[in-house]
């Protein structure tokens, strides 16, 4: 899978999979999700909460690859344009957080929630919504084809850096979802 089909990741949040199930008089089953293959719902120690603080193992991969990405496209000058408003607050002194807080939680609940997990609800703006300066002024100007594929290989090299290679059979499928994306997100 190229790198651009997986970058997809943030994108796929809005594709869930399907559940399926018997019926009420028969043993139900679940068939597993892509949340599942990621980490699913057992807890683990969140190490950026205080000790004793948990989180589901898939949320915590997905917030972990979602945030390393993040500081990629800042480092990236194809597509750090984009994100003007959220770099100044992140090297203003004193450092403003709360949007790359907000920005984080917003993220990984798109993608767990695209991916299956059934604790978490996202309430953002769509992507087309998201994606555009006249209804999201925390996003510099709309975006073009090119970039998006720049994004996807920043997300790419996001996963990498949690030690999760592109050739994971999960991460190839939220690769397809990222790229099912594309049409509402590249806006010029």
């Amino acid at each position: 899978m190229k790198k651009a089909a997986f970058v997809s990741i943030i994108g796929l949040s809005i594709l869930a999979l399907s559940i399926g199930s018997c019926s009420k008089n028969s043993s139900t089953t679940t068939a597993p999700t892509l949340y599942d293959s990621l980490g699913g719902t057992a807890l683990v120690q969140d190490p950026t909460a205080a000790t004793g603080t948990t989180i589901e193992k898939g949320r915590l991969l997905i917030r972990s690859i979602l945030d390393s990405t993040v500081f990629v496209i800042a480092a990236d000058t194809q597509i750090n344009k984009y994100f003007t408003v959220l770099i100044g607050e992140l090297t203003a002194t004193p450092q403003i957080t709360s949007g790359y807080e907000a920005l984080s939680k917003n993220l990984t609940d798109f993608v767990c929630v695209g991916t299956g997990a059934k604790d978490y609800t996202y309430t953002g703006k769509t992507m087309t919504a998201a994606h555009n300066p006249a209804t999201n002024p925390r996003i510099s100007m709309l975006v073009d084809n090119g970039d998006f594929t720049e994004f996807e290989t920043d997300l790419f090299a996001g996963a990498l850096k949690n030690g999760v290679p592109a050739s994971t059979p999960a991460l190839m499928s939220v690769g397809r979802i990222v790229e099912s994306l594309r049409s509402v997100v590249v806006q010029r």
